[in-house]
């Protein structure tokens, strides 16, 4: 995908795998667009990536209607068109996290609100200025733990795991991912999620974890996919992910 005079915006960009796809996008000659909701964290992430290229601070919270029309409303203003779409941004609810027969409504409304309908609200707000590209990508970093294959099976990994509304919130990020693809296939636009594995971020605190910028790599690759690339699919580092 050329990238000269391109742009892009990662929602949930001030830190974790989000920072580092902004790092890497930015290096690739994009002018990006780093989301955040907190402006402090927002604006300290933009003079770490100075360097890197043409870094630009959006304030924008997923969860506030009102936060995603004007940050798109910028968007529009300066740069006209928007090239890459990243639905970073997502929430690891720990109060009353559990079990389906245990998990409370709030903590799965809560996860929800950021992990799908902010993803949702995003995408319906900027999905004009991705039109306007030449060729738009839209990424919505998912996880393996969404994958309906994965948590029924005989082997499944996860399966002690004590979670419901997280998982849960990422496989109907999934369907959104599909359902999109389906509506823009006859578009030059392409939608993908993607897995970026376990990261030492905030929301994972596994100290065996990889560092955020390996985890960064399989979101810029859906970034910048060729015009031959694929849509509507589910991959990782490894390959295709099932749904």
């Amino acid at each position: 995908m050329e990238t000269t005079n391109k742009s892009a915006l990662v929602t949930g960009a001030n830190k974790g795998i989000g920072l580092e796809a902004a790092r890497q996008l930015a290096q690739q000659g994009f002018t990006f667009w780093l989301g955040s909701r907190d402006r402090v964290r927002g604006e300290a992430a933009v003079e770490e990536l100075a360097a890197d290229g043409d870094v630009r601070l959006v304030d924008l919270d997923v969860t506030d209607a009102d936060s995603v029309q004007a940050a798109a409303e910028r968007v529009a203003e300066e740069t006209g068109a928007l090239d890459v779409l990243v639905n970073n941004a997502g929430a690891a609810v720990a109060d009353g996290e559990g079990r389906p027969s245990t998990v409370t409504l709030d903590t799965v409304q809560r996860t929800f609100d950021v992990n799908l309908f902010g993803t949702l609200r995003v995408t319906q707000a900027f999905l004009p200025l991705v039109r306007r590209a030449s060729a738009g990508r839209i990424v919505n970093v998912s996880s393996t733990l969404g994958s309906l294959t994965t948590v029924a099976s005989a082997g499944n990994p996860f399966g002690q795991l004590p979670f419901f509304a997280y998982p849960a919130s990422k496989t109907v990020l999934n369907a959104l991912t599909a359902w999109l693809a389906v509506e823009l296939r006859d578009t030059p636009i392409k939608v993908n999620s993607v897995c970026p594995g376990s990261n030492s971020t905030d929301m994972n605190p596994d100290p065996d974890a990889q560092h955020p910028g390996e985890g960064a790599k399989v979101v810029v690759r859906a970034a910048t996919l060729a015009a031959d690339g694929p849509t509507g699919s589910f991959f990782d580092t490894n390959g295709a992910v099932a749904w």
